[in-house]
């Protein structure tokens, strides 16, 4: 058995690799396409795209990963059952359970995988290839809202115009209200810099203060703005939140719900994250009830689509569950996780299934 089990394991982890690899090359593929319309602007060149495409491929194995594992456990097993391997396995007194305990042990090392992809290496890769971009097309960070990025900070509302690749802030425009919610100065600044000793630092000032029925004026070449905002947690809108890093998650969770913010995305985005990694068990649970008995004369092309559609049957239902969770304010942990929690319970309804022949 344990011979098996290390062929069985080799064979796998080769498959899976094999369609991960694939697949990745095809989702390059599209996003080097989708690069093409911005070259030509602002020096933005042939190498920044293959760069910028280059340092998303890691998000993309990240986001893939359970679904490659589905389909090279499928193929895998379909061509030991095919070579009546399983049969002889099966006749050789190994149980179902076996088998599964088998499974588990490879899965690990794609949990593992699928961690540090997703924890240590996609997200700074991200982050890099969006300052990248920016900073070869002298963008700035993409905002949903023509009027900027609004962000609270105690009984401060800020509103920057533009954030720059390197984290500095263009028009900055705080709202500081005092406690009976009435607004009681504005400061616009031209340009704001951080600096881990002073904090932020603003220039070329303009501020407002009210006072009742009258406004006083005052020009201000710098003010210092004490805040618990960083660049790393504004910096958070370059990166979506299913590809940040549990530690920003946290944080800027954190954050929003110090200032009272709605916080549905990010929760539901922290606990699918802490999920994600377990899901390519499930999908090795899944892939084992096809492939059980004699089966030689099955079409590994099938079994292949097979996995191809379970996969995109996931991915939908995942997308789904965590867009309904935040529109209807469900617990961020049941919109994470229903989606393999369902898989699992389908994986086991069809063990069963196989297992009662």
């Amino acid at each position: 058995m344990k011979t098996a089990r290390g062929y069985l394991r080799r064979e796998i982890i080769y498959s899976t690799l094999l369609v991960l690899g694939a697949f990745l090359c095809l989702f390059a593929f599209f996003d080097f396409l989708a690069e093409l319309e911005d070259l030509g602007k602002e020096g933005y060149r042939l190498k920044h795209a293959v760069i910028f495409v280059a340092l998303s491929i890691p998000s993309r194995a990240y986001e893939v990963m359970p679904i490659a594992v589905l389909i090279g456990t499928l193929y895998a097993l379909t061509q030991f059952a095919r070579n009546s391997e399983l049969t002889v396995l099966r006749a050789a007194g190994v149980s179902t359970r076996q088998l599964l305990i088998a499974l588990m042990r490879i899965g690990l090392f794609f949990v593992v995988l699928t961690f540090v992809l997703g924890e240590y290496v996609a997200p700074p890769l991200e982050r890099i290839g969006q300052k990248w971009r920016l900073r070869t097309t002298n963008a700035t960070v993409p905002q949903e809202l023509r009027t900027g990025m609004w962000m609270r900070d105690g009984r401060l509302f800020v509103n920057v115009q533009r954030v720059l690749p390197d984290a500095s802030l263009e028009t900055v425009k705080i709202y500081e209200f005092d406690s009976e919610h009435r607004l009681a100065t504005l400061n616009v600044a031209k340009r704001g810099v951080y600096s881990v000793e002073q904090g932020w630092l603003l220039s070329e000032v303009v501020q407002t203060r009210f006072h009742g029925d009258r406004t006083e004026l005052l020009n201000i070449p710098s003010l210092r703005w004490a805040s618990e905002l960083t660049p790393e947690l504004i910096s958070v809108v370059m990166v979506t939140p299913e590809r940040m890093a549990l530690a920003s998650l946290y944080q800027y969770k954190r954050h929003l719900e110090a200032n009272s913010q709605r916080t549905g995305r990010y929760a539901v985005a922290f606990w699918k994250k802490l999920v994600y990694p377990l899901v390519t068990l499930v999908m090795m649970v899944l892939a084992l009830p096809f492939c059980l008995g004699n089966q030689r004369s099955v079409n590994v092309g099938a079994r292949v689509l097979t996995g191809v559609m379970l996969g995109i049957g996931f991915y939908l239902l995942n997308a789904l569950f965590s867009n309904l969770g935040v529109l209807n304010a469900w617990p961020a942990l049941m919109s994470a996780a229903l989606p393999s929690l369902l898989f699992f319970l389908l994986a086991v309804g069809l063990m069963w299934k196989v297992d009662r022949r």
